[in-house]
Order: C-alpha cells, then structure tokens, then sequence
C-alpha cells in the first residue's frame, strides 16, 4: 500500500517536554519534500501550542484541541467542528475550585478533578464528554475527537483514511489511530495504546516519528 499523509500527535510524540528537537524538524521538512502530507493532532490550545512550536507551517492542517478545531497554518484560518464551550458550565466549575484552561470549543483540566466535572455533567445534563491523555482532563461536546479531526483534515485534502500513517503515545490517540491504514505508536506510548496498533517503534517520542519517517522515505517514497 501507498500512503501519502502522516498524522502525528504533539505531546510524547513529535515533542518532549512541549520541545520538537531540531533533528525531528529536519525529518518533517524531508517527508513533505517528498510530497506527503502531514497532519497535527493536538490536545493543545492553538495559542499556547504557537509559544510551543513556532514550526506549525510544516503541516498542511492542524486539528487543535483534541479535534475541535482544524487550523490551517499556510493561510492562519481556524474553523470550530463544534459548539463553543459552555461558559456557565465554565463557571461552576471555576466556582467549584476546578482550576481550568479555556480554549475555543475545549475546557481543560488535570486529575483528580475530573470526578468534579462529571459530577458537574451529569447534574447539568449537558452533552460532553470527557477524554484523557495521561494526568490532563479534556472535556469537549459529546462525539468529538481527533478521529472527528482527522477526517475534517482529510477531506479538506481529499485523500482517504487508507492513506494515512498516524503516529501517537496516549489515550487520546485511540481514535485516531484506529482510523489510518497504518497505526504507530512510539516506545514511550501507554500499554493500551501499544496493544492496539500495527508498530511500536524502537525510539521514544520524536526518535521513533523520525524512525517512522526514515522507514515510510525507504519502503514507501
């Protein structure tokens, strides 16, 4: 099989400590030379993931906030897949010491406090959700993800899911993943995530994309 796209994930994948070493953009800048194009899937605000990653026009699409947001660098525009989010769920949980960082359509948070906003979900009746990778706590509206952000991705480039390689580490990669033709997940991933793709790399976070870029440009140029 032929692929054509590299979806990635941000965090524990391309990055380490929110950091992309120069080595792994160098093996980015060499797969979109050749003609692949790339995908970011982030948990990440778009704002904050700026501060990051100030190299966000290497990818022809940026699906921010865990899938809620696709973002295309080449032109700066930014179009939400869902609702806002609810600002007076916002404000209970604020109210109820939830200490939360508030994106376009994500409201975020880190364990243990995850129990309070279901708490505050399941009282209030509203549709979301709530979606983990590692110790962070993402709530968004019910049935989104970074699969949902994917497919936006991909059919704003009109190529199928077949002809994705995705690559991840955490929980919220699962969705994802479970979409591309060929499914990664880097040394450093959690052991579910590991159990369930087609290759786990030999290197940990960015050294296993670089890997996966150096066996795609060989086997698959």
């Amino acid at each position: 099989m032929r692929f054509r796209a590299l979806a990635s994930d941000y965090d524990g994948t391309l990055a380490r400590d929110g950091k992309v070493a120069p080595e792994i953009l160098s093996a980015l800048q060499q797969v979109r030379a050749s003609g692949w194009k790339l995908i970011l899937l982030t948990g990440r605000e778009l704002d904050e993931l700026r501060e990051l990653f100030p190299h966000m026009d290497l990818f022809d699409l940026v699906a921010a906030e865990n899938g809620a947001l696709l973002h295309a660098p080449a032109t700066g525009e930014s179009r939400p897949l869902c609702a806002d989010a609810d600002q007076s769920f916002v404000k209970t949980l604020v109210d109820r010491g939830v200490p939360v960082s508030v994106g376009r359509c994500i409201v975020a948070t880190v364990k243990p406090y995850d129990d309070v906003a279901l708490e505050i979900i399941h009282k209030s009746g509203l549709a979301l959700q709530i979606i983990y990778n590692k110790e962070a706590v993402m709530i968004l509206p019910v049935g989104v993800s970074k699969a949902t952000g994917l497919s936006s991705a991909l059919a704003e480039l009109a190529l199928p899911e077949s002809d994705v390689v995705g690559i991840g580490d955490a929980e919220n990669d699962h969705a994802f993943l479970s979409r591309c033709g060929l499914s990664v997940a880097v040394a450093n991933a959690i052991p579910t995530l590991k159990e369930r793709v087609d290759q786990v790399t030999i290197g940990e976070d960015g050294a296993g994309v670089v890997e996966i870029i150096d066996q795609l440009l060989t086997h698959n140029p």
